[in-house]
């Protein structure tokens, strides 16, 4: 069943939101050429927790047979990985595309966010992905209105993607959000064969674009978390909890 959240749940959300929000400007602030992707995790668990929350991924079951619980506090993926890299020993180099996933758990209620950043110099290719992979986001989070349905959010998103001559990844899609991670409805990037829930306002939902340089096709890693392109190419990710609303979508995972 899709939650309908109350005026106190909305709260409790953007309070989560602006934790969030908050602990990104602070990892991005350490992001750069040779930093391991350990220590921005390190960066990252502090902050929240000396907020008064909890990080949302870490322990959380994964979706692979005889996967691990989750090891971290955030996930970062770099170049050709889409999503759920695991913070460890690899240092960021100068041209590599780095995309960090967190979520925050405080008062009970959720909020997830996720951002690629480039190190350095990068490829031309590469900020065009990650300029695109935003707008897809934005293209996205301006059909969740009441009375339009999933499918218009993935609709705009798969356009706007398909029409930078990019693809999006198909294996993996965005949420509903609130006392747990991942609640209904399912938010596709893509247009499937159902046009999915019908919007109401105060949904809640992660509204994640990602968006491949190459063809859609991806792979797990041997550590049964890690997604990569098959092909090899570069992947971008953006993602904000998003309030639906009468007037208009609001983003709750930003700085209040």
């Amino acid at each position: 069943m899709i939650s309908i959240k109350s005026a106190r749940e909305i709260e409790f959300m953007k309070k989560a939101g602006d934790i969030l929000a908050r602990c990104f400007d602070t990892v991005e602030r350490h992001i750069g050429a040779g930093v391991r992707t350990a220590d921005l995790d390190k960066v990252a668990e502090r902050f929240i927790k000396e907020n008064g929350a909890e990080p949302s991924f870490k322990g959380v079951e994964g979706m692979v047979k005889g996967a691990p619980r989750y090891p971290a506090n955030m996930c970062v993926s770099v170049n050709n990985e889409v999503i759920h890299g695991i913070p460890g020993s690899r240092v960021l180099c100068e041209g590599d595309i780095v995309s960090i996933d967190m979520g925050v758990l405080y008062m009970g209620y959720h909020s997830d966010m996720a951002r690629t950043y480039g190190i350095g110099g990068i490829s031309e290719e590469a900020k065009r992905l990650i300029e695109v992979a935003k707008e897809c986001f934005i293209k996205g989070m301006n059909k969740a209105f009441p009375q339009n349905r999933v499918a218009d959010i993935s609709l705009a998103v798969q356009q706007c993607a398909e029409n930078n001559t990019f693809s999006v990844v198909k294996d993996y899609v965005g949420h509903g959000i609130g006392k747990e991670m991942h609640e209904p409805p399912q938010v596709p990037n893509f247009v499937g064969p159902k046009k999915g829930s019908r919007l109401q306002s105060g949904m809640t939902l992660a509204i994640e674009p990602m968006i491949n340089a190459g063809k859609d096709e991806v792979m797990v890693m041997p550590n049964k978390w890690t997604v990569c392109t098959r092909d090899g190419s570069l992947s971008a990710h953006y993602e904000n909890t998003v309030l639906v609303c009468d007037n208009e979508p609001v983003i709750l995972s930003k700085v209040w």
